[in-house]
């Protein structure tokens, strides 16, 4: 464990005396129609939530009925771009080169009443130089800007009724690089440790922005997310940093053991992670999954089935907790979280090799709902599958290649 105390505050982006808030901006000329009322003349009352599907593909970013996975949007965008859920159930966030740029899907609850109406690619954009992670806990959304280090967080639900962007809280790092953050229920931050040369670490910021505790044992930290009980779980290269009032460090079976990427659940103790245990392999494929039971602080590895191997963007969890993981061979498999039991494998695309650069498409998966989507770039194709069944509910065939994919709730 390492754990260190310091008083020195961090730099925090204010306004006025009050300190914390700062004012959202860009209201773009089509704010009054994202601002989701039921009186949007394209929404029609629905009998529950409808969620969305958001796929992105060279040249912009599709947004597909989770049900039917027909498209029901198409918006064009240049560059190379990414796209998270918001939070909000109507949102998404797509990563470009100015920014976090706001999709409002065309789904939400109002009232108790459910809407469904058309999507748009809003002209609202959350700036940031180089946009990174998106990360949602509790009811707060928080961003981070690799280029400057800035950390930038809203209220999630204010994004459904703001014009324009809503209100922002902002914190700067102390160097820029390639981070993430994570704010408690609490208002405490957990931001990463890093400059442009290397990644080393977490620290503790209170509400007031003053440093409270640090950790630099974790070496290239990457990944995150929050367990039962707002339990912090990153990613490191030699295991994985947690933190739940105090940081434990704890070690990987191996020399080198990354764990880059971290999918955790509210009601689980248990984070799933990828795991890497060769820092000299080509290409980003890989054979073993790290389990990482805070509860009893026991990091486990857990190797595949021989021949199935799978990236960073196939893991996902299911419903009762279990690791779902799109494998090589086409398969959906589904892993006992505690014990690493494979308990059940569902054939879902053909298989697939890795891809040359971790930008390029290839198979991803989402889970939401007890229903996975898949994508299979091959086919220009996306599925939907039942968990419990493995029954293919529905495909959708596109006129482009997806690549990265989001759901959004409804």
């Amino acid at each position: 464990m390492t754990t260190a105390h310091r008083s020195s505050p961090l730099r925090l982006a204010t306004l006025g005396a009050a300190g914390l808030l700062v004012a959202g901006c860009s209201s773009g000329p089509d704010a009054e129609a994202a601002t989701g009322t039921p009186s949007s003349p394209s929404a029609e009352t629905v009998s529950a939530p409808q969620p969305r599907i958001t796929l992105t593909y060279d040249g912009g970013v599709l947004v597909l009925d989770a049900a039917t996975l027909e498209v029901v949007g198409d918006h064009a965008r240049d560059g190379f771009l990414r796209v998270n859920a918001a939070g909000d159930g109507r949102h998404a966030l797509v990563t470009t080169d100015e920014g976090f740029q706001v999709l409002d899907a065309g789904v939400w609850t109002d009232g108790g009443s459910s809407y469904a109406g058309g999507s748009e690619l809003t002209d609202d954009v959350f700036p940031a130089d180089t946009a990174g992670h998106v990360v949602v806990h509790g009811d707060r959304t928080v961003l981070f800007a690799d280029g400057t280090g800035d950390v930038t967080s809203f209220a999630t639900a204010d994004l459904l009724d703001a014009e324009g962007l809503p209100e922002t809280r902002s914190w700067t790092s102390e160097a820029a690089h390639h981070g993430v953050a994570i704010e408690l229920e609490d208002g405490t931050l957990l931001a990463t440790l890093g400059d442009e040369e290397s990644r080393t670490g977490v620290r503790v910021l209170d509400p007031s922005g003053t440093e409270v505790a640090r950790s630099e044992g974790c070496p290239g930290v990457h990944g995150e997310g929050t367990v039962a009980g707002e339990v912090a779980v990153f990613g490191c290269e030699d295991g994985v940093l947690v933190y739940d009032g105090r940081f434990t460090e704890l070690a990987a079976p191996d020399e080198y053991g990354r764990t880059g990427n971290v999918f955790t659940t509210e009601t689980s103790p248990v984070a799933v992670g990828d795991y890497d245990a060769d820092p000299d392999a080509e290409g980003y494929l890989l054979s073993q999954i790290a389990l990482i039971d805070t509860a009893a602080a026991r990091l486990q590895i857990v190797p595949l089935p021989e021949g199935v191997e799978y990236t960073f963007r196939d893991l996902a969890r299911g419903p009762q907790d279990e690791a779902v993981l799109l494998g090589t061979d086409g398969n959906l498999h589904l892993i006992d979280e505690q014990t690493g039991e494979l308990l059940a494998s569902h054939p879902v695309i053909d298989a697939w090799e890795g891809p040359e650069e971790w930008q390029d498409p290839h198979p991803a998966v989402r889970v939401h709902d007890g229903t996975a989507y898949v994508t299979e770039p091959a086919a220009d194709a996306v599925h939907a599958v039942d968990l419990a069944t493995g029954e293919v509910l529905a495909t959708g065939e596109l006129d482009v290649t997806p690549n990265e994919i989001a759901v959004v709730s409804g």
